[in-house]
């Protein structure tokens, strides 16, 4: 490991979320690295990007989910932090050459949570109610399995959100429980994946850091959770097979028990009309390369249409 530094400065976006996760990041290093503990070792520094500024917009439509983390990334390249703290789910397909995720934090709770509604979850929904998510994700499963639900746009961080639903600007809503969990906050009912299949890299947290910095790697390695970056990492492969967008409905959760993983994903048109799935049980040692094998058998699957939805 090279020298050590004065202070190691650690970026993330300025959310509640966002600062609990960066603090986790903080007090994992403490803990694996008792020296850390020194008043002003470890700085948080709050820096604000373009997702979290234009709220009046889907993502889809202001350049998507890179939005947030574009600019805490150029502030990596530039040296002025050493690591970026990341929900992984907002972490584009692509990593900026020069850059590097360094370590994931074992993964929360992958699922989403619905908010407002009643017991039963989307089936017990009434006809014609309205849905407030930003997510075309949440979006084309939804009106898939009840076309006769409304979607209108939901921006914002968690609180946001819980505040727009309690204005009544919609019936129900759709958080990730991951989100809810590190929060402290108990409420609505968990959807199983098979009524609604996460995000990719739901509920996990990411590091970034410059790929030539030794002592920063260093550092993370003992925070690095196998069994999450396995999961993980199949699940971009599918993200990386459909090169996929924030445009793109896409979705997929890898489960890993007992060696063994347990791959589902999903691509979809935004209106849920049309819905393409592709399911893998492999080793652990071969996670990614199903999830490529996946991602493939859903671009065969959606042929032409596939072109659309990715472009």
């Amino acid at each position: 490991m090279t020298a050590t530094r004065d202070v190691i400065r650690l970026g993330t976006r300025g959310s509640p979320l966002a600062l609990i996760q960066a603090h986790e990041v903080r007090d994992r290093l403490i803990d694996a690295h008792p020296r850390l503990a020194s008043p002003g070792a470890i700085e948080v520094v709050v820096i604000q990007t373009s997702g979290d500024r234009v709220q009046d917009r889907t993502l889809a439509d202001i350049g998507g989910k890179g939005l947030f983390t574009k600019e805490i990334e150029e502030w990596l390249f530039d040296g002025r932090i050493d690591m970026a703290v990341h929900s992984m789910k907002d972490v584009p397909t692509w990593i900026p050459d020069g850059l590097s995720i360094a370590c994931m934090l074992p993964r929360a709770d992958p699922r989403d949570t619905l908010i407002g509604g009643v017991a039963g979850g989307l089936d017990a929904l009434p006809k014609g109610a309205v849905v407030g998510t930003a997510s075309i994700r949440r979006q084309s499963q939804i009106l898939h399995r009840r076309p006769d639900l409304r979607v209108v746009p939901f921006r914002g961080n968690v609180q946001t959100r819980l505040r727009k639903l309690s204005e009544k600007q919609a019936d129900v809503t759709l958080l990730a429980q991951a989100g809810l969990d590190r929060l402290g906050l108990a409420m609505g009912a968990v959807l199983a994946p098979e009524d609604l299949l996460p995000a990719v890299a739901q509920g996990a947290i990411g590091v970034e850091i410059r790929a030539s910095d030794d002592y920063a790697r260093g550092l993370l390695a003992r925070l690095d959770d196998r069994p999450t970056t396995i999961v993980v990492d199949a699940e971009r492969a599918v993200l990386a097979a459909l090169d996929g967008s924030c445009r793109t409905p896409i979705a997929s959760l890898a489960l890993l028990t007992g060696g063994q993983v347990h791959l589902r994903a999903l691509v979809a048109t935004p209106d849920g009309t049309m819905l393409w799935q592709a399911e893998r049980r492999v080793a652990a040692s071969d996670a990614v390369q199903a999830g490529r094998d996946a991602g493939e058998e859903l671009r065969r699957s959606a042929g032409d249409r596939i072109a659309l939805l990715t472009g």
